[in-house]
């Protein structure tokens, strides 16, 4: 079985363990097995992309462009390999799998323009006869730490403005899911991109993770995945004076009103929730209803789950493959569990399934009639479990929608143009959608939430220049 090593100053690195990258579709697939890193891979990393700093972040843009553009045309070209090994280790459906490819490929040549559109401004000063310069440089090494669940566009969507605006790069991957992080890394060092300037190592978020955070030659942490890790990378990036980037949990809103059109309601609402087996920061979980739609919705979502295939990831027909990991379909379960427990009626699925092949499989799970009190309301699953939540107007709707902790997406369904107008306004999101799912978004424009959802300067479009660059004021006396 190969084994697939650390890239670090341009070479290919072996470690000292491997893991194996396992199917959570078939438990008897294993990918390869992948590199373990240390706090020394990280060392040497980071003394390569500190030395390939001067050179790359002063060089010309045309170069930088040309880079990313070969980057990005290399992954549409082999997208459906790309898609098939993100199908594999992750457990999305091969469709999702490439269409997650083709966006990191979008990515990555949207940032080769931005090399080429980087503005600054030119002042007059107060004082006469001196000129000012506002101009944006680029922040230096930066440690980028990425979640399973998007296992090749979220690193493209770091990655790519990193190097764009002249920095250089340690990425450490989700442990899970290290395969197609590899083959990007793989892509990356054919693009032209000089030695030391994109670094990749591998490994245990508790030794990789951490060596990166508290490492001083590394000067900004962009990271998405959990609450409580990314609220410690927090503390750590101030105690350390480094700019940090989070993104971390949601527990989105779903309102659906008396006025809305039940079937596109119901069809958003299981997009929404349970496609990516409900594995997005971005899915719908809470799905807020109104009390004179309320007794349709459910049964009309219970109509439509029971059309849902699970299945295997790659087996043609797959609307939804397996929940990624062992510890993630345990935890799913137990919610199911808490959902009962609290007293929520389980309306539909939640169950673990044994299908042809071993893998990670659980039918989607509905809840009825719950509180927004109850713990499946309030905390962030990640899998397929959505629960309803009878209100009586939109009033407490919008209310109910903002009764969390989180604000990173949030979306209604109506036909009021009053009602979805108010909630653009006040709903307490970074991302608000109406009449579409709250998953699902574009590469070309900010990406990010609000209160414990998001930290720091929005990711995507041109808004990433706000993380991956420092502004300098310059001065000139004529």
């Amino acid at each position: 079985m190969q084994n697939f090593d650390n890239l670090i100053n341009g070479e290919w690195r072996a470690a000292a363990s491997y893991s194996p990258n396992v199917n959570p579709s078939n438990l008897g697939d294993v990918l390869g097995q992948y590199a373990q890193g240390d706090a020394a891979q990280v060392d040497a990393a980071v003394a390569a992309a500190t030395a390939a700093f001067p050179a790359w972040s002063t060089g010309g843009i045309q170069a930088r462009s040309e880079a990313l553009e070969k980057i990005g045309n290399e992954i549409l070209a082999r997208k459906e390999e790309l898609g098939t090994l993100l199908a594999r280790e992750e457990g999305k459906t091969k469709a999702e799998g490439i269409g997650e490819a083709t966006r990191a490929a979008q990515i990555f040549k949207f940032f080769a323009g931005e090399c080429l559109r980087l503005s600054g401004e030119v002042l007059p000063s107060v004082r006469p006869g001196i000129g000012i310069e506002i101009t944006r440089e680029p922040v230096g090494v930066v440690g980028l730490i990425t979640p399973w669940n998007f296992p090749i566009a979220i690193p493209a969507w770091k990655i790519a403005p990193a190097l764009a605006f002249g920095n250089c790069v340690v990425m450490k991957p989700a442990d899970l899911v290290p395969g197609c992080a590899w083959a990007l890394a793989e892509i990356i060092s054919r693009s032209g991109i000089p030695a030391g300037v994109f670094n990749l190592v591998m490994g245990r978020g508790s030794v990789i993770g951490d060596a990166l955070v508290n490492h001083p030659g590394i000067h900004a942490i962009s990271f998405t995945g959990s609450v409580g890790v990314g609220r410690n990378i927090a503390v750590q990036c101030a105690t350390n004076h480094k700019k940090v980037q989070l993104e971390m949990g949601g527990k989105n809103p779903q309102v659906v009103l008396d006025d809305a059109d039940l079937n596109q309601a119901v069809e958003l609402s299981v997009q929404s929730a349970f496609y990516s087996t409900g594995q997005r920061c971005t899915a719908s979980s809470r799905l807020i209803v109104t009390e004179g739609i309320y007794p349709k919705f459910i049964e009309a979502m219970k109509a439509r789950m029971a059309k849902i295939k699970v299945g295997d990831a790659l087996a043609q027909g797959t609307d939804i493959g397996p929940v990624s990991s062992k510890s993630q379909l345990e935890q799913d379960l137990e919610y199911v569990a808490i959902g009962k427990g609290e007293g929520a009626t389980l309306a539909a699925g939640g169950e673990r399934l044994k299908l042809e092949t071993d893998g990670y499989y659980m039918s989607p799970a509905l809840f009825s009639e719950s509180a927004a009190s109850m713990r499946i309301n309030k905390e962030e699953i990640f899998g397929p479990v959505a629960s309803v939540i009878r209100v009586k107007n939109y009033e407490e709707a919008l209310a109910t929608a903002n009764d969390t902790e989180f604000g990173l997406s949030a979306g209604i369904a109506t036909t009021s143009l009053k009602h979805a107008t108010h909630f653009k306004r006040h709903s307490q999101a970074g991302m608000v959608m109406v009449n579409l799912p709250t998953a699902g978004v574009d590469y070309h424009v900010p990406f990010g939430g609000r209160k414990g959802s998001s930290y720091g300067p929005r990711e995507q479009g041109r808004y990433a220049q706000e993380f991956f660059t420092v502004v300098k004021t310059a001065y000139t006396l004529a």
